[in-house]
């Protein structure tokens, strides 16, 4: 549970918080709200990436006993960035742009791995999904080793058009899995690249495979036939590196 400081509660609050632009890391919302206050609410959070959990009001009890009149969001410990601004940076910056593109990492721990050895390898921006996927929390930030602090992390509606406005801009997408012939040596990584990394129990979805470019695998030769997924992702990375430092 997160502590009280981290949290905001009332219907018009987080109205008001939404329309400031405060990232919230998700609102939950009491089953079967019907005034017109909580139809403003849920047109302000339709128009951002902010995950809503619909819950009965003994959870939102738990969060505090004020009059929290139904609704109580979590304040993102995160500054939320955007690929539709970001990217363009990137180039502005003269950069080749690099992005990690997580499918539903549920992980925790995986997450906040992934983070740091992304940070750690020069990666530009993490893509992940508003829904499905482990979110950046107090957990998640400190398994980072503070990475978050300079990692910039999108949270996206759809990975499917994250991945889609990625091609658009120039971008050689790979997605990292074992269901194919070619290794990830074999990639041409100077390009302005996105690695796409599948959830560790489904891998990454069959539709962000036919968005990508290409599809390569880490070379193995023991007998164990999948990496975790944080191993994997360094292993990427550090190729991508290689590569760009020749």
């Amino acid at each position: 549970m997160n502590k009280k400081s981290d949290i905001i509660y009332g219907i018009r609050t987080v109205i008001e918080a939404v329309k400031s632009g405060q990232h919230l890391e998700r609102v939950f919302i009491q089953k079967n709200l019907k005034s017109d206050l909580y139809k403003e609410l849920m047109a302000e959070l339709h128009q951002t990436p902010t995950p809503i959990s619909k819950v009965p009001v003994e959870r939102i009890n738990k969060f505090t006993k004020k009059n929290h009149q139904g609704v109580v969001a979590l304040i993102s410990p995160v500054q939320y960035h955007t690929l539709e601004h970001l990217v363009p940076q990137l180039y502005e910056e003269g950069k080749n742009p690099l992005f990690l593109v997580l499918d539903e990492i549920t992980d925790v721990r995986n997450f906040g791995a992934i983070a740091r050895t992304a940070e750690c390898l020069g990666v530009h921006g993490l893509v992940i999904p508003s829904r499905g996927g482990a979110q950046v929390n107090e957990d998640a930030v400190k398994t980072s080793a503070g990475a978050f602090n300079y990692l910039p992390v999108c949270r996206e509606k759809s990975l499917l058009d994250a991945v889609r406005y990625l091609h658009e801009s120039g971008i050689n997408v790979i997605a990292c899995s074992e269901k194919t012939d070619k290794t990830l040596d074999q990639m041409n990584f100077t390009l302005p690249t996105a690695i796409i990394m599948g959830s560790e129990d489904r891998g990454i979805s069959s539709e962000l495979i036919d968005l990508a470019n290409d599809v390569a695998k880490v070379p193995m030769s023991g007998s164990i036939e999948s990496l975790n997924v944080g191993v994997a992702a360094g292993m990427a990375l550090y190729e991508v590196q290689r590569q760009r430092k020749v």
